[in-house]
């Protein structure tokens, strides 16, 4: 009765710890954790901005320099290892950093079973194909909230995020502009732009303005298309806006472009520019791109892109 009534004990003790572990599914199957993790890798930047976002500061990230260069905000603190690049991460820095968590997406699924059996990892894609991309970086910041104990902060995240796309419509309906579609560009060349489409993240914040985006066709599932300038010429009423950064020399060059010259928002001198927004990362771009944009269509446009 005695060794009956210590094994009784001994298991009811045990049972908090046992029931302590949480599983979430992901796209390369489950994870499963018993504590939050405190040495995260992220090795793509949507997550990289999540973890930021979260207040998590991650051990390693990849392609630490080009996050500083293209993503900005939010920004990586000082002193965080670099992994090598989001194509092709070092294993042995990112084993040398001995994480407890490694989130990625499904473009490494050849290196999965590879980082496995580093730490648990976490798979999430924002940009695939079918995806809706802000919708699966809000899902992707919820899930990580709960899996680093940090709820509180997603949702204030969100809610800050919704918060900021009404006050900038707001403004935008007040000052009365929200009548014109807006084209949203990046110049690759003085004749090509990138242009992004209604299935890309940059969706979100025209939709939250009450702008309509001025290309109605779907793009590739990181949500755009690469055009020649004569492929803005179809929709006349259009705003262009330019996201930065653009090429030097690229002013003069438009100057005497009849591909530029030509079209209708140009001779309007409705052409907007911008600085850089990430167009593949999560939630913040979204707000970073609204009040860019709002900002800039109130201030007024030039034709003087540089």
């Amino acid at each position: 009765m005695f060794i009956r009534r210590l094994l009784m004990s001994v298991l009811l003790g045990l049972a908090p710890a046992l029931s302590a572990a949480d599983t979430w599914q992901h796209e390369n199957g489950t994870l499963t954790l018993d504590k939050p993790p405190e040495r995260v890798i992220a090795l793509n930047w949507a997550a990289t901005e999540a973890l930021l976002l979260l207040g998590v500061t991650p051990v390693g990230v990849a392609d630490r320099d080009g996050y500083e260069t293209w993503v900005d905000e939010p920004e990586l603190p000082d002193g965080i290892a670099n992994v090598g690049t989001r194509v092709a991460p070092s294993l042995e820095a990112i084993a040398e950093l001995k994480p407890d968590l490694i989130v990625t997406s499904s473009e490494m699924a050849p290196a999965a079973k590879l980082l496995e059996r580093i730490a648990p990892t976490y798979v999430v894609s924002v940009y695939k194909e079918g995806t809706r991309p802000f919708e699966k970086a809000r899902e992707m910041l919820v899930t990580l909230g709960d899996i680093l104990d940090r709820e509180a902060q997603a949702q204030a995240v969100i809610e800050g995020v919704e918060q900021t796309l009404d006050e900038q419509k707001q403004r935008l309906t007040d000052a009365g502009l929200a009548d014109r579609p807006v084209a949203l560009v990046n110049f690759l060349d003085d004749r090509h732009v990138r242009i992004y489409a209604p299935n890309g993240l940059y969706q979100r914040a025209l939709e939250a303005l009450g702008l309509e985006n001025a290309w109605p066709h779907q793009g590739n599932y990181w949500g755009f298309s690469v055009v020649g300038l004569e492929a803005i010429a179809p929709y006349p009423d259009s705003r262009i806006v330019v996201i930065e950064p653009t090429l030097p020399g690229l002013a003069d060059t438009l100057a005497t472009s009849p591909f530029w010259t030509y079209l209708p928002p140009v001779k309007r001198e409705q052409v907007y520019r911008i600085e850089s927004v990430w167009p593949f990362g999560g939630v913040y771009p979204v707000k970073r791109l609204a009040t860019l944009l709002v900002d800039s269509l109130i201030d007024g446009g030039s034709d003087n892109v540089r």
